[in-house]
């Protein structure tokens, strides 16, 4: 019979020699592909048969040069390829020319890329959490806080409010309030990016093999944020302007910057103008109370104007709802309906151009 030394090791003399035969569970090493955020959602779309030889990787840094990835026993470049970016699995062959495929998402962050042709931007992809950061002083912005997280809403990223520069503010609670009251499924971190504040209070979302990305505007102390994280000093921060507290670009590029011992992280440029596209669930999560209250007006295609019998009018009007909301809520709905339209109609054309081109060589080799 086996016998249960458990009341025994409790009642051991505290100089028995016991002790030394009672160790604690070590935990098993990561492997590298852990590191990098190698989870089953990817293992599982390698086919056994015919990629069994095949490398996973993982793209941490885009430039103009290429693609930067990481593997087990693998850091090399690849050429440009604008459908994939940073933070994309890749199975590669193992000698070059690395020919590669690309594996399923489990998340991808996107944005009609700034100027007149709207194209798409990818941003990352496989991010596990967003920290949205912003500065408790002149920059601070609930409009565009409200299209950071609609943005991680409809990418599937869980999305965390982070504010920093608390010392040159004398009254945060006021910022803190109003970033809390935009989303009750949004966490808010008030804290000082320098120092140890960062690593305590960021530690739930920052464990081994997660991938975090730090978005916002210039200055707002992304980069500062990574750098209290990794431990180092290995990332260029720079001030902010004092006439309007804007910021300056510091990060020109997205590169994933793998903590020891921790997540990775993604260091992202400020974002001057964010502008939404295929994102309507993401807006919905993010005035889903105004969604919610919508669904109650008399009619199904109300457009909270003038129509009679209109529930969200009724609420601004007895001041349940915030009249300025509904009008960052409008705002961006009609942004996103327009925007998603227009990239529609540019895929289409594209397809019909490619179409037409395949024709015309079949016409010339006859």
């Amino acid at each position: 019979m086996a016998r249960d030394y458990s009341k025994f090791l409790r009642n051991k003399p505290k100089n028995s020699p016991i002790k030394h035969l009672v160790k604690r569970p070590v935990k098993p090493a990561l492997s590298t592909l852990d590191t990098l955020g190698w989870q089953p959602h990817f293992f599982h779309q390698i086919n056994p048969d015919s990629e069994a030889d095949m490398l996973p990787v993982r793209v941490t840094e885009v430039h103009r040069k290429g693609l930067h990835i990481v593997g087990d026993g693998i850091d090399t470049l690849l050429p440009p390829d604008g459908d994939v970016t940073v933070g994309d699995w890749l199975l590669v062959e193992p000698t070059p020319p690395h020919s590669n495929r690309l594996l399923e998402r489990k998340s991808l962050i996107k944005r009609r890329a700034p100027g007149t042709d709207r194209r798409l931007q990818l941003i990352a992809a496989n991010i596990d959490t967003a920290f949205i950061v912003s500065s408790c002083n002149a920059d601070f912005n609930v409009a565009r806080l409200e299209r950071y997280i609609a943005l991680a809403f409809e990418a599937n990223v869980s999305p965390v409010i982070i504010l920093t520069k608390l010392d040159l503010c004398t009254e945060p609670d006021g910022y803190v309030r109003d970033a809390s009251a935009i989303s009750p499924l949004v966490p808010v971190v008030a804290l000082d990016a320098r120092g140890n504040e960062p690593k305590t209070q960021l530690a739930i979302w920052c464990k081994p093999g997660q991938t975090v990305a730090f978005i916002g505007s210039s200055g707002v102390g992304k980069s500062t944020l990574t750098n209290a994280l990794s431990g180092t000093e290995s990332i260029e921060t720079q001030t902010i302007r004092e006439d309007d507290a804007k910021g300056r670009h510091t990060t020109t590029r997205r590169q994933l910057h793998i903590v020891p011992g921790g997540c990775l992280l993604l260091d992202t440029p400020g974002m001057r103008e964010l502008q939404m596209t295929d994102a309507e669930g993401g807006v919905a999560a993010v005035f889903s109370d105004l969604e919610a209250l919508a669904s109650r007006c008399r009619f199904g295609d109300c457009q909270h104007a003038s129509e009679p019998g209109c529930a969200v009018r009724t609420a601004i009007a007895d001041g349940t709802v915030d009249s300025e909301r509904v009008q960052r809520w409008h705002k961006l709905a009609a942004e996103n309906r327009f925007n998603s339209a227009t990239l529609a109609e540019r895929r289409s054309k594209g397809r019909s151009l490619s179409k037409n081109i395949r024709q015309m060589k079949k016409l010339k080799g006859k």
